[in-house]
Formats: C-alpha cells, structure tokens, sequence
C-alpha cells in the first residue's frame, strides 16, 4: 500500500457561534470523499465536532488539525487559555462551567469531552491554567 499523509487545519474562533461546526463539517466532507467507513466517519464527526464547540464556549480560539495516513486519523485540538484546572471533573458526563451565552444557544451541556474519549480509539488531554488545552484523538481505519 502507497504511503501517504493529509493534513489539514481550521482556525476556529472564540465565541463565534455563528461558525460554530464549520471546521468539523469540512473534516467530515473531506473523509467521506476519500471513502472512510461510515462508523470511523461517524465517531470522528462527533469528536471534530465537540472539539470546535469546547474551543468555541470555553478558549480564546485555536485550531482543529486532522492527520490522515493509510492506517489511522488523528485530531488535534489546540487552543489558547483558559486552560482547564481539574481535568478529571471536566471528563464527568454533565459537568459545564459553559456560560449563559452558550447555555441558551442550546451548548453547553457537558458532554463535550467524554464523547471525544468515548469516540476516540485513544484520547489524551493535556491543559495547563492560564495557557491552554490540548487534545489529541486517534481514530484506527
């Protein structure tokens, strides 16, 4: 099998709603296009996708990569401040600290980062207070 690599990045915005999805869609379009399985599809579209709104409600923006190579897909999720203090409580189903702008646009209901780990063949998050957060989501093809 030829080896190859794809990559692609979207800058995504803090507190733009109006976008909010844009970034994910574009990954989900561009991986059906190219054939991926429709269940690996469906479990990257979830992860993009809780990935962009996290950065959207809860950073100062950064970006949503995607690696692809022959054997796997990887996102990346890198945004800048406020970081997350308790990493453990902030991956319990149901706890937010989304503000009230998102919360009445129908976001923030806090099962933003358990469903990337639940989707991801392998997740980790690394955040420091005050700088930022990453998250980084393999998916097996």
């Amino acid at each position: 099998m030829q080896e190859y690599t794809l990559a692609d990045a979207y800058e995504v915005s803090a507190r733009d709603y109006a976008t909010a999805g844009d970034a994910s869609a574009a990954i989900k379009r561009k991986l059906k296009q190219l054939g991926v399985d429709s269940a690996v599809l469906r479990r990257i579209a979830v992860s993009s996708y809780e990935a962009e709104l996290n950065m959207i409600i809860h950073s100062l923006g950064g970006t949503l990569s995607m690696t692809m190579t022959p054997s796997e897909i990887r996102l990346l999720s890198a945004d800048i401040g406020p970081g997350i203090p308790d990493i453990e409580q902030a991956l319990q189903e149901g706890f937010s600290t989304a503000g009230e702008e998102a919360r009445n646009l129908g976001f923030g209901a806090g099962m933003g980062l358990p469903n990337m780990k639940r989707n991801a063949d392998e997740f980790n998050i690394q955040s420091e207070v005050g700088k930022g957060t990453q998250i980084r989501m393999l998916f097996h093809l």
